[in-house]
């Protein structure tokens, strides 16, 4: 029974009310904005569910996955990852399929590999109503070396590089690093893992190595429920392979080397970082050597310095497979090392930090960058005046701005001013994903103290 009018204004609202007139506009209190304008309240969008459009099918049979609202303009922004909560999937779908994407009024919205196990479970392929099967893959794969052959050719098989970059290449979850006549794969996620004897075969057509290592032996791997494996997929355990650097030979051990054998991200940076080398030459960090001995071709002496007696093992075989002679590998730690000698009041001409990743999550962000001060106020302490530091970060949780911002702020606790001579990233042969920041993780600044 409602209550009896207070007023008469109050009792014809509520005659309107019985008779269904205007009846929620005018007995609701009207929100209102900042300077009085009436606001609407914001809808509460429900998740995405399948209904028919679950069956339909394009041009082929793949099983349909509906998207958010969010989850397609993430798309539409050019992100190619999407999250299980922004999707709808159907509950007998297995990890590692390829599924049709739409969105919630059944518009067809690209291609993707679906994922079971992880919090990303779209990776997208294609934008495109196009059959996913081995000849797009051999497309795919072919594109992908026609980019490397323009940039960096190699037409002799003499160098390293990165074949194929996972997303950057929209090949999600798929790894191929060659070194001379050898490739080493990643198979990352559950789509690319149940592909890879296709892959290895399409590979062996494409490149023709005399052998394809198998390097699934990283961390990543359990976000997908994989295991770790590593071994052959083509052609026999082959011995380190020598590779060129520039005009350095280096050596890769396809199977016990780090990740697919060397760190080939960092190329085009030490060869670059040779160049600005001289005098007395600091590297820091130097697993294997490979930023010292390009320092040593125009340095006068380098001290190189590793935690790991294996990295100065390896580092020293690569001095004397290159006849290099002024470069001398210490075990220590850098951390140490640099505040040592900061406080000895040594000085340098060139110096080198290239550090492994500090944050590993977003967690690790503040510790990180305590660190990356740390390292960097040391060595701006070092530095003889025109001396160059080649600092870098492969954290992807510390973005370019963050990264300049700490070594500014550790060149003004110094006393000292800063030129930027170049900014850099990863090899050109790892390309970036425009709208996908997760494919931009390595930082390289070229600095010259004036």
């Amino acid at each position: 029974m409602s209550e009896s009018p207070k007023s008469p204004k109050e009792a014809r609202r509520q005659e309107r009310v019985k008779h269904g007139s205007r009846a929620v506009r005018d007995v609701r209190p009207r929100d209102r904005g900042r300077f009085g304008q009436t606001t609407k309240p914001r809808p509460v969008r429900p998740p995405p569910v399948l209904g028919s459009i679950g069956e339909t099918r394009g041009t082929s049979d793949e099983p349909t996955v509906v998207l958010s609202r969010r989850a397609v303009e993430r798309l539409d922004q050019g992100h190619v990852w999407i999250y299980r909560s922004d999707l709808a999937a159907p509950e007998t779908l297995a990890g590692g399929e390829v599924v049709r994407l739409a969105d919630e009024r059944g518009w067809f919205v690209g291609k993707a590999f679906y994922g079971a196990q992880s919090q990303i479970a779209v990776r997208l392929l294609t934008r495109e109503d196009e059959p996913i099967d081995d000849a797009f893959f051999a497309r795919r794969l072919a594109q992908a070396k026609g980019l490397r052959d323009t940039i960096v050719p190699d037409p002799e098989r003499r160098r390293a590089g990165r074949l194929v970059h996972g997303e950057a290449d929209l090949l999600p979850g798929l790894i191929v690093d060659r070194y001379a006549d050898c490739l080493s794969v990643q198979t990352l996620i559950e789509a690319t893992d149940a592909r890879r004897e296709l892959f290895a075969n399409l590979l062996q057509e494409l490149v023709h190595p005399r052998a394809i290592v198998e390097r699934n032996d990283v961390r990543v791997r359990a976000h997908e429920g994989l295991p770790q494996r590593k071994g052959m997929l083509r052609g026999d355990p082959p011995a380190p392979v020598e590779f060129l650097e520039g005009e350095i030979t280096l050596a890769a051990d396809l199977l016990e080397g780090q990740k697919t054998g060397a760190f080939l991200d960092q190329a085009e940076n030490r060869v670059e970082a040779g160049r600005y080398a001289r005098g007395r030459a600091l590297d820091c960090f130097t697993y294997g050597g490979a930023f010292a001995l390009q320092l040593a071709r125009r340095a006068d002496n380098v001290v190189a310095v590793d935690i790991s007696e294996q990295a100065a093992a390896l580092g020293r075989a690569a001095a004397a497979r290159n006849g290099v002679r002024n470069v001398e590998f210490k075990v220590a730690n850098a951390f140490d090392l640099l505040r040592e000698e900061s406080e000895r009041g040594e000085r340098y001409d060139t110096i080198v930090l290239d550090p492994p990743a500090f944050a590993k999550a977003k967690s690790s962000v503040d510790p990180a960058l305590r660190g990356y001060k740390e390292i960097n106020l040391r060595a701006f302490h070092l530095l003889n005046a025109g001396g160059v530091l080649v600092t870098c970060s492969c954290s992807f949780h510390i973005d370019d701005a963050q990264f300049e911002t700490t070594v500014l702020a550790a060149a003004g606790d110094a006393k000292r001013s800063v030129q930027v001579v170049e900014r850099r990233g990863a090899a050109r042969d790892h390309p970036t994903l425009l709208g996908v920041p997760e494919t931009r993780y390595l930082k390289c600044l070229i600095l010259r103290v004036v």
